[in-house]
């Protein structure tokens, strides 16, 4: 399998009911061309997963560490936003991988989107 795109999501003023996909095994994408999205994760397993965001950046020919982010199990995190000259890939796109995908779902949100 490859890396999964995952379409924004704007809010709205009225609210934003988010559609969430199963977490991929090889990971996520996401645009970030405005630097406004977030991640919203749900892990519905027994156990704690890690969700990591990828930095291809470096600083004085060091790279710049990924971030880990430890989402408990039965719990839920907003991850986000994320800064262009940190995060973003070539393509503008956000990369993002998990520990374990078992009863992990995701959603990519953009703030202020639509009608804000």
């Amino acid at each position: 399998m490859a890396r999964t795109a995952l379409t924004s999501q704007p809010t709205t003023r009225t609210g934003l009911n988010p559609v969430y996909s199963a977490a991929n095994v090889d990971g996520h994408s996401l645009s970030n061309l405005r630097e406004d999205v977030f991640l919203y994760v749900k892990n519905g397993g027994a156990s704690p997963i890690t969700v990591t965001v990828i930095t291809p950046g470096a600083v004085d020919g060091l790279a710049i560490a990924d971030l880990p982010v430890t989402v408990t199990n039965a719990q839920e995190r907003m991850i986000g936003p994320f800064p262009k000259e940190l995060y973003n890939q070539p393509d503008n796109t956000v990369h993002v991988n998990f520990s374990d995908v078992t009863s992990v779902t995701v959603a990519a949100i953009q703030l202020g989107g639509a009608g804000v």
